[in-house]
């Protein structure tokens, strides 16, 4: 069952001013109503850290996610947020896609030093990527989830550089 394990509600980050951080957000162009769900949760999230500075990026799919991301992290944003959603077929395509994104993306993180939020939802069926799009009647918001573990993340890093830099 997906959110099995998630933090408690004393463990979740709770929204700080982060007005001060510029946000980029690449997003897939497939499964329209999965995807509305997904943006509309980034910007709840946006809104609820009160991030101004926003830019959404689309892509033509998941596959093309961490170029944009890498483009858009060479501009020295903050945190990237990458909404994408791929559901698995009757062919080897979805392990290729899921893996080639998921890599993408994590590379795009670590040689930028930019938090780069997951929001690439994995699922079997399309009813499982309703359920995670934060729709009305979804268990779950993995738009918002993606933007806030971006935002915390940045912030962190920003700690973390401000030390380096006061040593």
């Amino acid at each position: 069952m997906s959110g099995e394990g998630s933090p408690t509600a004393q463990y979740q980050a709770e929204p700080f001013d982060g007005s001060d951080l510029r946000v980029a957000v690449v997003a897939a162009s497939w499964h329209d109503q999965v995807m509305d769900g997904l943006l509309a949760g980034t910007h709840r999230a946006l809104d609820d850290f009160g991030v101004t500075s926003r830019e959404v990026v689309r892509a033509p799919g998941s596959f093309e996610l961490p170029v944009v991301a890498g483009a858009l992290a060479a501009q020295g944003y903050d945190a990237l947020v990458a909404l994408g959603v791929v559901i698995r077929g009757g062919t080897p395509h979805f392990d290729y896609v899921c893996s080639a994104a998921t890599d993408g993306l994590t590379r795009v993180a670590l040689d930028h030093g930019v938090p780069v939020g997951f929001g690439l939802l994995t699922c079997d069926t399309e009813q499982q990527a309703l359920d995670r799009a934060g729709l009305e009647g979804s268990v779950e918001d993995k738009g918002y989830e993606a933007t806030s573990a971006a935002l915390v993340t940045a912030r962190s890093l920003q700690a973390i550089r401000g030390r380096q830099r006061g040593a």
